[in-house]
Parts: C-alpha cells; sequence; structure tokens
C-alpha cells in the first residue's frame, strides 16, 4: 500500500478492532488475553497446559508477541498476511484460533520438551515450519476449523476481572493508593508533558505560519512589482510593434520604388541597347555600301588607267607601279597631276574606310559595356530580392514575436541598399 493508506489502516486496527487496549493500563488487556488463552488451552489441550504448569511456562512467555505484533516479528509472511486478512474479517479474536492451532500441531514437540527448550522452540522452530506457503495454509484451514465460542471468552474476562478485583481487595490499602497515586502522577507527567509539546507546537505553527505569511506578502509584492513591469514592458513592446510595422511599411515602399526605377532603368538601357544595335547595323550597312561604291570605283580608274597608253605602262594590273626606267625628264606634267589625283583619292578613301571602322568597334564597346552594366544591375536586383530583402523582413518578424523587443540588426536608407 502507499504510506497514506497503510496508515489509515494502522489507525483502523488499534481503534476500531481494540489492538490499542492491549497497550493501556500497564497492559492489563493483555494480561486479560493471556489468562482467556490458558483456559482455552486447558479446555482444548488439557494435557499440554499441565505440562506447561510443571514447567511453570506462562502463556505471557511465548504469546505476548504474536497478541502485540500480530504473528509479524517471527512468522514468515506468507502466514501473516492470511492472519491480517482474517483478523480484518473477525476480529481480535482469530489470535486465539491461530494460537491453538499453532499449540495443536505442535503439541507432540512441546510435550517432549523442557521450560529451556520449549521457549527455544517457540522462538526458532515454530516459525521454520510454516516458511513454505503449503504448511501456512493447511494452518490458518485448521485455525478456521476450532471453535472458540465468544460467550467462554466473555467468560474467562469476567473471571480475570473478578480475580484481579479480589487480588485488589486482598492487599493493603495503603500499597494500593500508593500504587494509583504513582499512576495518576505518571499520567499527569504525561499529560504536562503532551500538554507542552502541544503548546510548543503550537508557536513553532504560529511562528511558520507568521512566517510563511510575510513570505507570501513579499512574494505578492514582488509578483505585484513584476507584473506593473510587465504591463509596461507589454506597452512598450506594442509600440515597438507599431514603429516596426510603420517602418516595415517605409521600407515595402522604399523597395517598391527602387524596384520601379530599377525596372524603370532595365527598361531604358534595354531601349539603348537596341538603339546602339540599330545603329551598329546601320553602321554596318553603310561600310559595306562605301566598301562596295569604294570597289566599284577602283575598278572604274583601273579600267581608265588600262585604258590609257601612258597609265598602263606605269601600272600593272594589280595596281601597282612599274619601276620602267623612264626618266622624270620624258614624263609629262598631266600624268604627274592624274597619278598625284590618284593617290590622293585612294588615301582619302582609306582614311575613311579606318575612321569607319574605328567606329564600328567603339560601338561595339559601348554595346558590350551597357550589357555588362545591364547584368551588373540584374544580378544586383535579383540579391536584393533574394536576401537582403527576405533577412529584413524575417528579422522584422522575430524582433517583432520575442520580449523585449530589439532594434533591427541593420537599418540602411533604401539608397545606400540599392
Amino acid at each position: 500500500m502507499p504510506e497514506e493508506q497503510a496508515f489509515c489502516v494502522l489507525v483502523k486496527i488499534m481503534y476500531d478492532y481494540g489492538l490499542r487496549d492491549l497497550y493501556k493500563n500497564n497492559f492489563e488487556d493483555l494480561h486479560c488475553k493471556f489468562y482467556q488463552l490458558e483456559k482455552l488451552l486447558q479446555e482444548q489441550l488439557p494435557d499440554l497446559h499441565n505440562h506447561f504448569c510443571d514447567l511453570n511456562l506462562e502463556a505471557h512467555m511465548y504469546a505476548s508477541q504474536w497478541f502485540l505484533t500480530l504473528f509479524t516479528a517471527k512468522f514468515p509472511l506468507c502466514m501473516v498476511f492470511h492472519i491480517i486478512d482474517l483478523l480484518l474479517c473477525e476480529g481480535l479474536n482469530i489470535i486465539f484460533h491461530v494460537a491453538l492451532a499453532l499449540l495443536k500441531t505442535s503439541k507432540e514437540d512441546l510435550l517432549q520438551a523442557d521450560f529451556e527448550g520449549a521457549l527455544k522452540f517457540f522462538r526458532v522452530q515454530l516459525p521454520k515450519r510454516y516458511r513454505a506457503e503449503e504448511n501456512a495454509r493447511r494452518l490458518m484451514e485448521q485455525a478456521c476449523n476450532i471453535k472458540v465460542p465468544t460467550k467462554k471468552l466473555k467468560k474467562y474476562e469476567k473471571e480475570y476481572q473478578a480475580m484481579r478485583e479480589s487480588q485488589l481487595q486482598q492487599e493493603d490499602p495503603m500499597d494500593r493508593y500508593k500504587r494509583e497515586n504513582r499512576r495518576l502522577q505518571e499520567a499527569s507527567m504525561r499529560l504536562e508533558q503532551e500538554n507542552d509539546d502541544l503548546a510548543h507546537e503550537l508557536v513553532t505553527s504560529k511562528i511558520a505560519l507568521r512566517n510563511d505569511l510575510d513570505q507570501a506578502e513579499d512574494k505578492a509584492d514582488v509578483l505585484n512589482k513584476e507584473l506593473l513591469l510587465t504591463k509596461q514592458r507589454l506597452v512598450e513592446t506594442e509600440e515597438e510593434k507599431r514603429k516596426q510595422e510603420e517602418e516595415t511599411a517605409q521600407l515595402k515602399e522604399g523597395f517598391r520604388k527602387q524596384l520601379e526605377k530599377a525596372e524603370y532603368e532595365i527598361k531604358k538601357t534595354t531601349a539603348i541597347i537596341a538603339e546602339y544595335k540599330q545603329i551598329c547595323s546601320q553602321l554596318s550597312t553603310r561600310l559595306e555600301k562605301q566598301q562596295a561604291a569604294s570597289k566599284e570605283e577602283l575598278e572604274v580608274v583601273k579600267g581608265k588607267m588600262m585604258a590609257c597608253k601612258h597609265c598602263s605602262d606605269i601600272f600593272s594590273k594589280e595596281g601597282a607601279v612599274k619601276l620602267a626606267a623612264v626618266s622624270q625628264e620624258n614624263q609629262g606634267v598631266e600624268t604627274d597631276d592624274e597619278k598625284d589625283l590618284l593617290k590622293k583619292q585612294l588615301r582619302e578613301m582609306e582614311l575613311e574606310l579606318a575612321q569607319t571602322k574605328l567606329q564600328l568597334v567603339e560601338a561595339k564597346c559601348k554595346i558590350q559595356e551597357l550589357e555588362h552594366q545591364r547584368g551588373a544591375l540584374m544580378n544586383e536586383i535579383q540579391a536584393a530580392k533574394n536576401s537582403w530583402f527576405s533577412k529584413t523582413l524575417s528579422s522584422i518578424k522575430t524582433a517583432t514575436s520575442t520580449q523585449p523587443l530589439q532594434p533591427p540588426p541593420a537599418s540602411q536608407s533604401p539608397k545606400e541598399s540599392t
């Protein structure tokens, strides 16, 4: 059983079943039980009773623990469990049944034993016999079959009381009064001690209650202070939450504007790139046309030069100048002028071609630079969307959910974040 239930059962046995009476009045009721047991032994086992009388072996010498401890001092628990079950059902009289059953089953051994041997048998050998559950079960069956009439027990109780009264009457009144006075003094001292103990317990209880009350009041004050602080923190937290929400809304608005601006810049950059591509294509077309026109003019010039006798001698079909061994003195002024004119036209065409190629290269470089800027801008926008914005929002949510709220880990302006 749990401790509380076991204690309740003990109180029930002591008060309602009368076991407490065995300890009162100098064990007077216990001696009455011994007298009843000896009378039952004399009635049911007369030869064993006579043997005990010859040995001067009285009931209190072997049966005191049977009554005071309900056989729990020496006997195994498997037997004690059955005895306590019967006691709870039948009352204290079941002890007489068990005692007579023990004496009846051990009759032969006890008749052969002397005083010391009988005491040793009761103390050692008798409990060992019932370690086996089967022996304990047979003993309990035999104990239940033994008849112990309640009328006889009451009769023996009256005889014992009459015997005790006669003994007290035969006793010297002075001795009886002294013994009664001593008993009353002991009872008075015991009551005074109990009174002192109760008074000390009462004072101790009052002091403990006062201390507990003071501690409870201190604790209540602390709790009230904590409650006020908590309410104040709640108000501050709500205010901080409102500020965080406003700041979050501002951040969202700033990010939205920056995003719109970035998208506008992307569109603008895309339009510029398209225009540059269109200009480059136009330049390429123009260059091709100029190259074709230059080739045609060159072919025309070559044809005219080849048609002229003097020019055909100077230039080959491929356009290279022949190193003829003609002296400058024999060349005419017209041939020198035409040659200088052709060379000048050729240099102008080459210069224009070089400028066109340079413009084409610059346009391509500009296009690559714009594409690089566009890619970098797209990467920055994507990174801002995926990392900084999500981290800022998560930190704001975490800050608003915890108490006390902490400010955001990084508060950058939209321009700096962009």
